[in-house]
């Protein structure tokens, strides 16, 4: 047995191994490699199956990864040459253009940064294994056994590879026991592996499985579910380039070709990061997926729903003459060298007109939506700051009406209590009462009731929900409420649709017998400056009312001034589309990232303190007074500022 250290400074070893620490990453490794192998073969005019299964074995706190070709196979010699651990290995490097390359790291990167594992290979009748592990005092150690051995057909049928002519193959087998590594769910693993960029060109030239146990096994080793093709499924889309357009760019006085294919997703949202993005153009060199990206208009309006590919050969020649085209991280193009920039701006000019198309629609959407999430957020806002206005701001809420209103002439609120605020004694059944107009309540709506009482707080009878079209004829509601405990509090909310009344009850040892019965009362507004019996002084029959907030809507309205207002004839919150602002968090199928509830916040919070200031002032006979406004409008953000933005935060 021959026991050996990798020949190389183990701590560069260990950096690429947490880097590469990824069941994922380690498969596209090991399939690529796959793809390489069967490349090597059709170049000699032989013919291959293609052949790829991956095999995973899922446990609690660990896993086992298979992959197996039927590809070259490898000698004893060839085997142990691929722990060499350096660039001068990587047919990428060499500019062969053949898989993506980890300049000759990638294999052990894979086991080691997952735990270990081992290779075992058929080629010429014989086979070959060698372990790859850690040792006892974290070496990076392999054990190739010091030769190989006469195959036996067990060994063809355990690795799945037919027996006979030509009889070549490999597996790699990894067993997951890193417990930093996440254990990926077998469906999970199926569909990173689908829409991997770096996969996603094998995947159309071989025929990639996932098995659920040990490739090449029987019925029970290969699990329930037997193997599932790995297939990435483009969306449906319309072509805006191509297929195959071709173009060039120009370098240091030699022009290189390229071919671009463009396309737009329909009806499909598209994943716009990380190893499974779909959205954006896939770099491809010969067989080399280097990377997906968008160029110059990487993370711009108007790229949300792109995606395609280029093909540019020269890529991997350059980087076969040394050129830095790979990041240092071998995580995408190195921007910043001139080979790269210069087929850069190429390919950014040729897309340039679709993004800039997209980016004109933006411009004249006229609505758009948000998640279901956002909206949630928003309507709970709406209800709270409507709720704030009356009862934290004393703020009559009616709905605006058309000109002056004698009061002899104005209805009564739909819904109202006989007092919005009960004080009474402890252990003293008493009287609440709604009074309500059910000609003014919306039909096909319910009337609602929202207790927030104190266990030791009885009402009799428990108030149920009531459908309008019930309420006919009745103008009182009325309930027994006894408090048992002094200084228990609590709060009654009835609403139908937008209406809404609400009451708080205070139990007090020092409460007023009399109050029980005394009459339902109506507030006198009197405008400040005006003695009682001026003409402008008079009787509101209201406690409550309408909420000022019943909605919003994204609308284009036709102006970059406005980022969002309030329509008081809707009583909505109106965010532009129009504005620069706002269109630019509204992605090509309008609707407004989640990621940009922030400004939400912003705009919301200056609308609704808007609205509350200047109905605030009007109310205590200050309209039009700007200082007035700005002190009203300053009080309203510092109470409640910090609600509207936590409203964001869910």
């Amino acid at each position: 047995m021959t026991v050996a250290e990798i020949q190389v400074d183990q701590r560069v070893i260990g950096i690429d191994s947490r880097r590469f620490a990824s069941v994922e990453k380690a498969l596209v490794e090991l399939i690529t490699n796959s793809d390489d192998s069967y490349a090597r073969l059709e170049k000699t005019g032989l013919p291959v199956t293609g052949r790829i299964q991956v095999g995973y074995e899922r446990h609690h706190t660990g896993a086992v990864l298979m992959v197996t070709d039927q590809a070259e196979g490898m000698s004893f010699e060839e085997a142990a040459r691929i722990l060499t651990y350096g660039g001068a290995h990587s047919p990428l490097s060499r500019g062969e253009g053949n898989g993506r390359g980890y300049f000759g790291r990638g294999l052990k990167q894979a086991i080691f940064g997952l735990g270990h594992g081992w290779i075992e290979t058929l080629k010429d009748g014989r086979f070959t294994r060698i372990d790859v592990f850690r040792g006892e005092n974290g070496g990076y150690l392999y054990d190739d056994g010091e030769e190989d051995r006469r195959a036996f057909p067990a060994d063809y049928a355990r690795l799945g590879i037919p027996f006979g002519v030509p009889g070549t193959g490999t597996r790699v087998t990894i067993v997951v026991d890193n417990p930093h590594v996440t254990i990926t769910q077998h469906a999970t693993l199926l569909q990173s592996l689908s829409d991997n960029i770096y996969l996603r060109d094998v995947l159309g030239r071989r025929k990639v499985e996932l098995v659920q146990g040990r490739p090449g096994g029987g019925p029970q080793e290969a699990g329930p579910n037997g193997s599932e093709p790995v297939r990435f499924e483009e969306p449906p889309a319309i072509l805006l380039l191509g297929p195959e357009q071709p173009g060039s760019f120009s370098h240091e006085g030699q022009e290189y070709p390229f071919t671009l294919t463009l396309k737009r997703a329909k009806d499909v949202e598209l994943t716009l990061k990380g190893d499974e993005r779909t959205n954006g153009l896939v770099v491809l060199s010969g067989m080399a997926a280097l990377d997906c990206t968008l160029f110059e208009y990487e993370n711009q309006v108007g790229t949300e729903y792109l995606f395609g590919s280029v093909r540019c050969a020269a890529l991997t020649e350059m980087l076969g003459r040394g050129k830095a085209v790979i990041s240092d991280e071998r995580e995408g193009l190195n921007f910043k060298d001139p080979f790269v920039a210069a087929f850069s701006r190429a390919v950014s000019a040729m897309i340039g007109g679709a993004v800039e198309a997209e980016k004109e629609k933006l411009t004249h959407l006229e609505r758009a939506t948000t998640s279901g999430r956002t909206a949630e957020m928003i309507e709970r806002l709406l209800h709270h700051m409507s709720e704030a206005a009356v009862v934290g701001l004393g703020i009559e809420s009616s709905p605006e009406a058309a000109g002056p209103t004698p009061a002899e002439e104005e209805p009564p609120a739909a819904l109202r209590f006989t007092t919005p605020f009960y004080y009474r004694k402890p252990g003293h059944p008493f009287h609440v009462a709604l009074l309500l107009d059910a000609g003014q309540l919306p039909d096909g709506e319910q009337l609602t009731f929202e207790l927030g009482l104190p266990a030791t707080m009885r009402i009799e009878p428990a108030p149920v929900a009531v459908p309008v079209s019930a309420l006919a004829g009745i103008q009182r509601i009325e309930w027994t409420v006894t408090g048992e405990l002094p200084g228990e509090r609590g709060e009654i909310t009835v609403r139908a649709g937008a209406y809404w009344a609400w009451c708080e009850i205070v139990v007090a040892e020092h409460a007023s017998h009399r109050s029980e019965s005394q009459p339902p009362h109506a507030a006198v507004v009197r405008p400040a400056g005006h003695p009682a019996g001026h003409p402008l002084a008079h009787r509101v029959p209201r406690d409550h009312g309408v909420d000022l907030f019943v909605g919003y809507e994204f609308r284009n309205l036709h102006n970059s001034a406005d980022r969002a207002i309030y329509s008081a004839a809707e009583r909505k919150v109106i965010i532009n589309t129009g504005a620069p602002t706002v269109r630019l968090y509204v992605d090509g199928r309008g609707r407004f990232r989640d990621s940009a509830r922030l400004l939400l916040a912003e705009l919301f919070m200056d609308v609704i303190s808007d609205e509350l200031a200047r109905r605030r002032i009007e109310q205590h006979g200050h309209s039009g007074d700007l200082d007035a406004f700005h002190s009203a409008k300053r009080d309203i953000i510092r109470r409640y500022g910090s609600d509207i933005h936590l409203s964001f935060l869910g």
